[in-house]
């Protein structure tokens, strides 16, 4: 299957931009008691504001999954964290009431050589940060940063008195580490080191925390290409030579994710029951399976986009997807699901200007009201 969304990385980069520019629950329906607790998702393209926080907590969202990149954080060698723009989400969230999956990733130039992404302007990390001693330090000494910052007694915690507190307990490793976009040259071995060093980084500050793997495109086009490097690997590969490269990788994370796109919801049992056929050939099927992002755009339907479904098209496939995820959820053992977006966005990706619940402005979509109905909220 061609690759229906390629992703510049400077979408995240953006929004965190507009992030820093910023200031510094409801009894489930019947519809919703089906899932695990927190089981609703989003991911919001541009920072919501307080009222809006309290809008998506109103319409049944549970959780909203946030990036933290270290480029921001430290984007020059030696820097002070810098948290606002996470902050601010952080505090919006935790206030609504939301819980808050962070996924760390993006290596600064100063730590990972950032590269031109093949059959793109774009540039991204050239490795994930695993290939020199200094990398794996400074990596791990972020990751202590963050913690240190979010989790059990954390620092935001301590200078935001007046939020309830909500440490964050689960970290989502990379993002889409089987994908040229976050990473050029993506490698099975190389993220197993990573997982490893971040395991050991993120216990040594908070021991009851959990890690899952980063959300893997479950089918990329260039996957496909007879190139090497490989500049993609489909999900189940990749996730399957990870075992294989990495032995006891598998005592040090919980559950794993995916970002099943595909051109009709139709696709999504083949595609995830592929993914989780790789936990149980590697003896290894207890782990619960997140949907870390899963979407489709509401722009006019086109020959060349086979991932643009028009307004009433978008409500379809949520409806397929969603009622797919219910049915399937204990036997998937699938834990959460995230919508992406929240908002539209133009220009970012190139499905990002209608993967929004809500279009420009706030203004809510046939598909919010969709989605409310499963999260058994009110819109």
């Amino acid at each position: 299957m061609a690759d229906l969304r390629k992703r510049p990385v400077g979408w995240v980069r953006a929004w965190l931009a507009a992030l820093a520019v910023l200031a510094l629950g409801l009894l489930a329906a019947p519809a919703a008691m089906a899932v695990p607790a927190d089981f609703w998702g989003v991911s919001p393209q541009n920072p919501p504001s307080t009222e809006q926080f309290q809008r998506l907590k109103a319409g049944g969202v549970d959780s909203v999954r946030i990036p933290i990149a270290w480029s921001g954080v430290q984007p020059f060698s030696g820097s002070e964290a810098n948290f606002s723009a996470s902050d601010i989400l952080v505090a919006g969230a935790t206030a609504a009431g939301i819980n808050v999956l962070p996924f760390v990733y993006e290596a600064p130039s100063w730590a990972v050589p950032r590269v031109r992404v093949p059959g793109s302007s774009a540039k991204a990390p050239k490795t994930v940060p695993v290939k020199t001693g200094a990398q794996r330090a400074a990596w791990a000494n972020f990751l202590k940063l963050v913690v240190a910052r979010y989790g059990p007694g954390g620092s935001f915690w301590a200078a935001n008195p007046t939020l309830p507190e909500a440490p964050i307990r689960t970290w989502q490793i990379w993002n889409e580490e089987n994908f040229k976009y976050f990473v050029v040259r993506p490698n099975p071995a190389d993220y197993g080191k990573l997982v490893n060093i971040s395991y050991t980084a993120i216990k040594s500050v908070d021991p009851g925390a959990k890690l899952i793997l980063g959300g893997m495109f479950a089918r990329p086009g260039e996957a496909k290409f007879k190139v090497k490097p490989p500049q993609a690997y489909y999900a189940s590969d990749f996730l399957d030579r990870l075992y294989s490269t990495t032995p006891g990788i598998k005592k040090k994370f919980s559950g794993v994710a995916l970002h099943p796109y595909t051109a009709n919801y139709q696709q999504l049992t083949p595609d995830i029951e592929e993914f989780i056929s790789v936990l149980k050939t590697n003896h290894d099927a207890g782990k619960k399976l997140w949907i870390t992002e899963i979407g489709w755009s509401s722009e006019p339907k086109s020959a060349g986009d086979s991932f643009a479904k028009g307004p009433k098209g978008q409500v379809t496939q949520l409806n397929g997807a969603f009622r797919l995820f219910k049915a399937k959820a204990a036997r998937w053992k699938l834990q959460r699901i995230y919508w992406f977006s929240v908002d539209d966005q133009a220009g970012i990706c190139n499905f990002c200007g209608g993967s929004g619940l809500f279009a420009k402005g706030f203004l809510p979509k046939k598909s919010w009201f969709a989605y409310v109905k499963f999260a058994g909220g009110t819109p």
